[in-house]
């Protein structure tokens, strides 16, 4: 399934590597009005974590069609990931009903779980089929790795993710500057 030429091509590239990076954005001052205790600002909190999950499903669908034209499992595994997130995320907001007692933070700790679980893959497929530079899939599979461990710690009580994420995180920014500056486009 792989191309014939020696060009390949993650579509939607540009599109890609901005919601990467304004996922950051939706999710972290989301958070941060959400825990407010203005009530107008938690809404505002919402809305924006809201937008993040849409972002995450977005990323996950146009990731997949790129993908599965490598791995139809590899493209399949990374929006189920991504999907799995983006429905864990949004249930945060589930806080602002009063009868309804879940915890964001559990539900964070999942969601972050499934993306490095769902990732890894993805990673290994960018490496195996040479979709991005090695350095960069390479250190997407040791970055995600350690960011799943770093949460499933996190579900034991040990608090891993906060020093464990790093890897991860960078690894999304650079991979999304990649993406828009390189248009996806790898030889």
């Amino acid at each position: 399934m792989k191309n014939n030429d020696h060009t390949n091509e993650i579509f939607k590239a540009r599109i890609i590597g901005a919601f990467m990076l304004l996922v950051f954005i939706a999710f972290g001052f989301g958070q941060y009005f959400f825990e407010s205790e203005n009530t107008s600002e938690k809404y505002i909190g919402a809305l924006l974590i809201i937008l993040n999950s849409i972002l995450v499903l977005f990323i996950g669908i146009l990731l997949k069609k790129t993908l599965q034209l490598y791995s139809i499992l590899i493209g399949s595994i990374y929006l189920i990931a991504r999907t799995i997130e983006a429905i864990a995320l949004a249930s945060i907001v589930l806080n602002l009903i009063p009868s309804i007692n879940s915890s964001s933070d559990y539900l964070y700790c999942i969601s972050m779980l499934i993306l490095g679980l769902g990732s890894i893959p993805m990673c290994l497929g960018l490496y195996k089929y040479r979709i991005s530079p090695s350095w960069l899939a390479l250190w997407g599979v040791i970055g995600y790795t350690l960011f799943a461990f770093g949460f499933l710690m996190e579900l034991f009580g040990k608090q891993w993710s906060m020093y464990l994420l790093i890897f991860g995180g960078l690894w999304e920014t650079t991979f999304a500057f990649w993406l828009i500056i390189k248009k996806g486009t790898y030889n």
